[in-house]
């Protein structure tokens, strides 16, 4: 099986059985409002007044299982201390806020919850995984672009039978539509037609760098790739190619890095070639990624 998350589709994870913890957890209690938190846990406090909810096994049953029978939970697995997680949760919560009740994130430590995080078979942090009906639906690993992880919940949402057309612009949810199902042709026709009406359309702006960066990496195989790169410091494409292969695995921090070491190592057209490419890869993920302000300014000090 292919990696996952260098397909159109890059959010798919194969079936989770949570019946032991079902089993197990303490007896449920009604479940909170969305907006009350549960249980401390060693994550740091949720940014804004949003349907964020911290859960252990104690509410495991309550707040996840039996919450995403009346709606979409997102579940956040994340640590405390490791930089991505810390910088990837503040998005999520965001968009809950935004949400405006339409679905829950759940936020777990895994190191003050092993055992949640065993059955859920998380292997690195941040991980996070949709539970609609009482079961997980859908998952990724690592931290992804602020533009991919709107998409990707707007998928969460119609799994859930939440209506999530885009009031007033219904061309930017059929554009995203194709993208999501992987109709490349169609999606770029769209966003350009948007971006001819509306140039400033950032959504749009960043729906289409996605259709750059899947059209660049199709038919890659990821570990060779990023194989390839690493024994060939100076092959531009190369390098190139895998910081694409590490923005679509949600190592997006190492691309960046990636990207301006090598703005930094070349000159001319090789250099000119990787600016612009990560100028790209900023697009994808939106101005207003931390991670891509921080690029940012290590770019220009490569430059000047």
């Amino acid at each position: 099986m292919s990696d996952p998350r260098i397909t159109s589709s890059i959010f798919t994870r194969g079936a989770v059985d949570l019946s032991a913890l079902r089993n197990t957890a303490p007896p449920a209690t009604r479940p909170s409002t969305p907006a009350q938190a549960g249980p401390s846990t060693g994550l740091p406090a949720a940014a804004g007044g949003g349907p964020v909810i911290d859960v252990t096994e104690a509410n495991l049953q309550a707040e996840v299982l039996e919450r995403s029978t009346a709606m979409p939970v997102v579940v956040f697995f994340g640590a405390a201390g490791y930089p991505e997680s810390d910088q990837f949760a503040p998005v999520l919560e965001r968009l809950a806020a935004e949400g405006g009740g339409a679905w829950a994130l759940a936020r777990i430590d895994v190191q003050d919850n092993p055992r949640i995080a065993q059955m859920f078979q998380v292997q690195g942090v941040p991980t996070v995984y949709a539970v609609v009906g009482g079961r997980p639906v859908d998952a990724f690993s690592g931290a992804v672009p602020e533009a991919q992880l709107r998409q990707w919940i707007g998928a969460v949402l119609k799994a859930g039978g939440v209506d999530v057309a885009a009031p007033g612009d219904p061309r930017l949810d059929e554009a995203d539509d194709a993208l999501m199902s992987g109709d490349l042709d169609a999606a770029e026709e769209a966003y350009k037609k948007i971006l001819a009406e509306s140039p400033a359309d950032a959504a749009a702006e960043a729906g289409l760098a996605q259709v750059g960066l899947a059209r660049r990496v199709a038919g890659a195989d990821p570990r060779a790739a990023l194989a390839a790169a690493e024994a060939n410091p100076d092959d531009v494409p190369a390098q190139l190619l895998a910081a694409d292969i590490e923005v679509l695995s949600g190592m997006a921090e190492q691309a960046y890095a990636r990207l301006v070491d090598l703005v930094r190592r070349t000159s001319g057209d090789d250099r000119d070639k990787a600016r612009q490419h990560l100028i790209a890869l900023f697009t994808v993920a939106g101005q207003d990624d931390p991670a891509v302000a921080s690029a940012r300014r290590a770019l220009a000090s490569a430059l000047f």
